[in-house]
C-alpha cells in the first residue's frame, strides 16, 4: 500500500505541474500581464513597462513559469493586486466556508442517496421505482443555478420560510455551521443535484448484487429481508459510492460557484467568480490548479479507500 500510495503521489505531482503548466499558458496568453487591470487602462506604456519590470513580467514565459513553480512548490499562490492581498490568505478565509458547503451537502447526499437507491432496487420495475427514477433523471439533468432559482421562488418568495440568499452578517464557517436557516437553500440545492447523481449508481450496484448469491443463501438460511439488505447488501452495494464520492469532490468545487455567487455565499466559488470580472490573474491561476489538485486528490483517495474496502481488489 505504502510503495502503490507513493507511485500515485507522483503520479499527482506530474499531473498538477502539466495542469499549471496548460493554466498559465491559457492565461498568459489572454492576458499577457495584470499591469493594466492593476493600473488602468488609461496608463502610460512607460509605466506599464516600469510595472511588469518590477514584479518579473517582462521575463520570458518559461522563466515566468518556473519561477511560480517555485512559488507553488512552498505553497504560494501568489499575491492579488485588485484586493492587496495574498491569495493564500484569501484562500484561508474562505476556504473553511466552501469545505462546509460542500462537506455538509455531501453527507445529506449520502444520508439520502444510499437507502434511496436500495429501496428502488428492491421495488425495480414499481411505481414508486418509475416515479423515483424520473424524479432522478429530471434533477440530474437541470443546471444547479436554475434549481436554486426554483427553491428560492418557492422557500423564500413564496412561502417566506427560508432568506433568498446568505446574510452579510455570515462571514466565518462558525457563522455559516450556527446558522442554519441562512444555509439551508444553497446545502439543499448541492444535495438534490448530488443525491440525483449518487442514487442512480447506487441502486444499479444494489441490483447487481441482489443477483449475487450470497444474497440467495442469506435469504435461504431464513434470515429476515432487513437483516440480508443491512448486514449483506448494503456493505458490498456500497463500495461504488466511495469512488463515486472521491470524483465527486472537484465537482462540488466547481458547483460551489455557481451556488454561491446566486446565494451571495462568501466561499472559493465567489471569490473566482469576482475575480474573473476584475481580471484578478492570480486568483485565476490558483483557483484552476486548486481544482486540478483536488481532481487528482479525489482519484488518489478513491483508490486506496476502494482497496482498503474491498479485499477482491488487489493493488496488482
Amino acid at each position: 500500500m505504502i510503495g502503490y500510495t507513493i507511485r500515485r503521489l507522483i503520479v499527482a505531482l506530474i499531473v498538477t505541474i502539466g495542469i499549471a503548466a496548460i493554466t498559465f499558458a491559457i492565461l498568459h496568453f489572454l492576458e499577457p500581464s495584470p499591469a493594466s487591470v492593476v493600473l488602468g487602462t488609461k496608463a502610460r506604456p512607460a509605466t506599464i513597462a516600469a510595472w511588469n519590470k518590477q514584479h518579473g513580467y517582462d521575463r520570458p514565459e518559461v522563466v515566468q513559469f518556473w519561477s511560480y513553480l517555485k512559488q507553488l512548490s512552498h505553497f504560494d499562490f501568489g499575491y492579488s493586486y485588485k484586493l492587496n492581498q495574498s491569495v493564500n490568505s484569501l484562500f484561508a478565509e474562505n476556504a473553511g466556508r466552501t469545505a462546509y458547503l460542500s462537506g455538509a451537502s455531501l453527507v445529506l447526499s449520502l444520508l439520502i442517496a444510499i437507502p434511496l437507491g436500495i429501496y428502488q432496487a428492491v421495488k425495480r420495475n414499481s411505481v414508486a421505482d418509475y416515479s423515483l427514477s424520473a424524479l432522478n433523471l429530471t434533477l440530474y439533468s437541470m443546471p444547479s443555478f436554475f434549481l436554486g432559482i426554483i427553491l428560492i421562488q418557492f422557500f423564500a418568495l413564496d412561502w417566506h420560510i427560508l432568506p433568498p440568499e446568505v446574510s452579510s452578517n455570515v462571514t466565518t464557517t462558525w457563522g455559516a455551521i450556527t446558522h442554519p436557516e441562512q444555509m439551508a437553500l444553497p446545502i439543499l440545492t448541492l444535495t438534490f443535484i448530488t443525491v440525483a447523481s449518487f442514487s442512480r449508481y447506487m441502486r444499479s450496484s444494489a441490483l447487481d448484487n441482489l443477483a449475487q448469491d450470497y444474497i440467495r443463501l442469506a435469504r435461504a438460511k431464513g434470515l429476515s429481508e432487513r437483516a440480508v439488505l443491512f448486514r449483506h447488501l448494503l456493505r458490498n452495494a456500497s463500495l461504488p459510492m466511495i469512488t463515486l464520492v472521491g470524483l465527486s469532490i472537484p465537482s462540488l468545487l466547481a458547483g460551489n460557484l455557481l451556488i454561491e455567487y446566486l446565494f451571495n455565499y462568501p466561499g472559493l466559488g465567489l471569490l473566482f467568480y469576482n475575480a474573473l470580472g476584475t481580471s484578478d490573474y492570480n486568483i485565476l491561476l490558483a483557483y484552476t490548479i486548486l481544482g486540478g489538485m483536488l481532481t487528482v486528490v479525489g482519484n488518489l483517495i478513491a483508490d486506496i479507500a476502494i482497496t482498503a474496502a474491498d479485499p477482491r481488489i488487489r493493488l496488482s
